[in-house]
């Protein structure tokens, strides 16, 4: 999904020609709170234009180019990747790209002076002088060699020009000091020479279950050299919808760098193919899979009839016309977005970037609201608390209609919460009535990590986890409570520090007092513990006691209970009071051993 463009206004005085560049755009304005009258708000500017970029949103700010600055330098990594910054003026005069001018900021910034009156201060040296990005071609065609761009360019703005083989890209002074070569053929280039593939093949792609990964790519490479065409001059690989979760299948994509589409067997069946197989129709109810895969996904016709091998089948299909609008399904996709704690400070780059590429949001309905404005704008499926497996199994299902679904989640999904729960629900026999569907079973899971509470706890209080320790959940909801009392016992004799997750909740309120009289038998009364409630969030508020004056009732939900072990100690400092537990260093040093 690409990401749509983000407004910022950030006074009344520049509202309007927010709005202006918003309407023209057709994109989301969001407003400083208190200071505009935007249905989005947000409280800090810094802090959210950075969020945006970090998401992959191009950001327009109405504002002095200085704060749009400040607010994604720390960011800064990849130009090659980034998303364009641009600064509007207030009275919209002066429109100014201030990063990714080759990936759509100079393009953007002329467009939105245009609509204002104003002038697009540019400054990348090829859109000045020549008018053109030859990194960023034409939609439908790929530069193969995009590392030599900048020597190419080099060469036309001190005073060369150009020899064109093939249709005409861009409008460049004629010459020969430098090749711009466009052509459906693999080809080489170089410093002096830009090549430039037309995507209007579809590669059409079906296998066995599990063939091997390298098998079909041998046959694909066998295929295109054979029909002289560059890799580059694909559109997109397109396969049988059952064939989705095939690992060869997703390898293959990968390595090309283009999507996977699928088609039912209904649409394929459509198809009149030279090479129908009455085996494949009995098998999965089209009479040709890779053929009619190709011609489906590119309207036009094939250039090199099925290839077998073994275990897989390739064809290949061109169309009239470079390829811009791809045809079928993708592959659905489930992120388990892992928030943190709650602050975006907190939020990972990567997790910012899957919730701004999902089509949609699935959570409980805190944490979703925790996204802010980055949430605003998409459709969302909120869920109570204890609707986690409810919630997960939406999440999978919409994924299986094609769909990219974030499940959203806080702290670490992978540390008693979320993840773990949509793995068991994959693996699940599809003969159990409460499996999922085929589609669902199909679609790709990835996963973000994120800053779990213990993290969270240990880094405020200062470093409790210095040395061993581990994480007990106190929820006898899903754990017998047997069970938990022999890993508290286990816990305690072994002199971890302990992580107390899910410590009390409204009817469970005798585990914690429990282990704080199992954690008694094995280490000092004193032995210091830390209480963490709402990390993260204003309300954020750190505690400390004594392990035989741990009370139940000033612990609930929202509140992490770290218990140190019999080393740790805590210590007055000029911010106030730490807790560490130590690794051993002063005994080692004492006994003169560094190495």
């Amino acid at each position: 999904m690409t990401a749509a463009p983000i407004v910022l206004a950030l006074n009344s005085a520049g509202e309007m020609t927010a709005r202006r560049i918003a309407q023209t755009l057709g994109c989301a304005l969001h407003g400083r709170a208190g200071r505009t009258d935007a249905e989005v708000t947000f409280p800090d500017a810094l802090v959210h234009a950075r969020d945006l970029f970090a998401a992959g949103h191009p950001v327009i700010g109405v504002c002095a180019s200085g704060i749009l600055i400040r607010a994604v330098a720390p960011l800064l990594a990849d130009k090659t990747t980034e998303p364009p910054v641009i600064s509007v003026s207030d009275d919209g005069a002066v429109v100014v790209p201030l990063l990714g001018g080759h990936r759509g900021a100079n393009r953007l910034a002329r467009r939105i002076a245009d609509v204002l009156a104003g002038t697009a201060a540019v400054t990348t040296a090829g859109d000045v002088a020549l008018g053109v990005a030859l990194d960023e071609p034409p939609i439908g065609y790929r530069l193969a060699n995009p590392q030599d761009a900048k020597s190419v360019m080099a060469a036309l703005l001190s005073g060369g020009g150009a020899r064109v083989t093939g249709a005409p890209l861009f409008d460049l002074p004629p010459g020969d000091a430098v090749e711009i070569a466009v052509t459906e053929a693999p080809a080489t280039g170089g410093p002096h020479r830009l090549v430039y593939h037309p995507q209007r093949f579809a590669l059409g792609v079906g296998c066995a279950r599990n063939a091997p990964a390298e098998e079909l790519w041998d046959s694909v490479c066998a295929l295109l050299d054979g029909a002289g065409v560059a890799p580059g001059a694909l559109a997109s690989i397109n396969t049988l919808d059952l064939k989705l979760d095939e690992p060869a299948m997703n390898a293959l994509a990968a390595r090309l760098g283009v999507p996977l589409r699928a088609f039912t067997a209904s649409e394929l069946a459509a198809q009149e193919v030279p090479n129908p197989s009455a085996v494949v129709q009995a098998e999965v109810g089209t009479p040709s899979v890779s053929e009619a895969a190709a011609l489906a996904a590119s309207g036009g016709t094939l250039v090199a009839q099925k290839r077998k091998t073994a275990n897989t089948t390739c064809a290949l299909a061109r169309a009239d016309a470079p390829i811009t609008d791809l045809p079928g399904r993708a592959r659905g996709r489930v992120s388990i977005v892992s928030l943190g704690p709650g602050q975006s400070a907190w939020r990972s780059p990567e997790a910012s970037r899957m919730v701004q590429q999902a089509d949609e949001l699935v959570g409980y309905s805190l944490y979703i609201d925790l996204l802010g404005p980055l949430a605003a704008g998409k459709p969302r499926a909120d869920f109570p608390l204890g609707g986690e497996e409810a919630r997960c199994r939406h999440a999978l299902e919409r994924a299986g209609g094609g769909r990219d679904v974030a499940l959203i989640c806080s702290g670490d999904a992978g540390i008693y919460a979320m993840g773990a729960l949509v793995y068991e629900l994959l693996s699940r026999d599809p003969s159990d009535p409460s499996a999922l569907t085929d589609a669902a079973r199909r679609v790709e899971v990835v996963a973000t990590p994120g800053i779990s509470a213990l993290q969270a706890a240990a880094a405020r209080a200062g470093a409790p986890l210095g040395h061993d320790f581990c994480a007990i959940s106190l929820s006898d909801l899903l754990t017998p409570r047997e069970d938990i009392l022999r890993r508290l016992h286990a816990a305690s004799e072994g002199d971890f520090v302990i992580a107390f997750y899910n410590p009390v909740s409204k009817r469970r309120r005798t585990l914690l007092a429990e282990a704080r009289d199992i954690l008694l038998t094995h280490r000092p009364a004193d032995t210091p513990v830390l209480l963490a409630s709402s990390l993260g969030r204003p309300e954020e508020e750190l505690r400390y006691r004594r392990l035989d004056e741990l009370q139940v009732d000033e612990v609930d939900m929202l509140t992490v209970v770290l218990v140190g072990s019999s080393h740790t100690r805590l210590v007055e400092t000029g911010d106030g009071t730490r807790m560490f537990t130590p690794r051993g260093y002063a005994r080692k040093m004492a006994g003169g051993d560094l190495a």
